[in-house]
């Protein structure tokens, strides 16, 4: 176990102790927006009367082909937070990687869990530090949200490449679908929503963004493969089966056929 004096100490940051061991984190510095890599698309959260629920479509595109088809890009971060990204997949990933790790680094060191606030400046300070690569093409622009313990309802947090961070108070969509997700979401979305219909409207935002945008994917119920769909709420992350999302997305084709 690697040992510090009182002024060298990296405290309750984990970014810091890597750098402090030697243990530089992987950078993805040396990427080029000539480089075809994989890029995760369009996801959306939004609050209801008890939490927000965060949506993300599973497909990951390099250049005009489909390199993933079942791609998680919403992820629980600790039991009250999730993030979702939209970007360059391999920087993504490993992003949400470190910043779960720092938050249960943070724990254990002070004894207790950083605050939503906390949280959501933690994951802007790993976005600035992503800038250099966001320079080349490597861009990450991930979607923070969870449930406030202190203040007792959801909240959202949305980024820019530089890691700017800006709380919305309704929804927040991000991704090359996210013009037409979010378009969706703003036509029908009335505060007060129940789960029920707030799961219905994030699904129907993903189904026209996919149905407008070639690198959003749609539900695939030949290969059984549905959005990532979860709520968070005052009794912690929970993912939908996908059996509660076929339902959903049957429903939603059933309408549109009658449209």
């Amino acid at each position: 176990m690697p040992m510090f004096s009182p002024g060298d100490d990296p405290g309750s940051s984990f970014p810091d102790l890597l750098r402090r061991t030697g243990v530089a984190a992987a950078s993805a510095n040396s990427g080029s927006h000539d480089l075809d890599v994989p890029h995760a698309t369009t996801c959306v959260a939004l609050r209801f009367t008890d939490g927000v629920v965060m949506a993300g479509d599973r497909r990951a595109t390099s250049g005009n082909l489909i390199s993933h088809r079942g791609m998680e890009k919403v992820v629980q971060a600790d039991r009250y937070s999730g993030v979702a990204i939209a970007g360059a997949a391999g920087p993504a990933m490993e992003m949400i990687k470190l910043f779960q790790l720092q938050l249960e680094h943070y724990e254990k060191v002070e004894g207790k869990a950083l605050s939503l606030e906390g949280k959501a400046n933690q994951l802007s300070m790993m976005v600035r530090g992503n800038l250099a690569a966001a320079m080349q093409g490597m861009v990450v622009v991930p979607i923070f949200a969870g449930f406030d313990l202190r203040r007792g309802t959801g909240r959202l947090w949305t980024y820019d490449v530089t890691g700017g961070r800006y709380e919305e108070q309704e929804y927040v969509a991000t991704g090359s679908g996210s013009l037409h997700a979010s378009t969706v979401i703003k036509v029908a979305y009335r505060p007060g929503f129940d789960r029920e219909a707030a799961v219905r409207l994030a699904c129907r935002s993903l189904w026209e963004a996919a149905d407008a945008d070639s690198a959003t994917g749609g539900p695939d119920a030949l290969r059984g493969i549905y959005p990532v769909v979860a709520t968070i709420t005052s009794s912690g992350w929970q993912r939908l089966p996908d059996s509660e999302l076929a339902t959903v997305f049957e429903s939603i084709v059933d309408e549109v056929r009658v449209r």
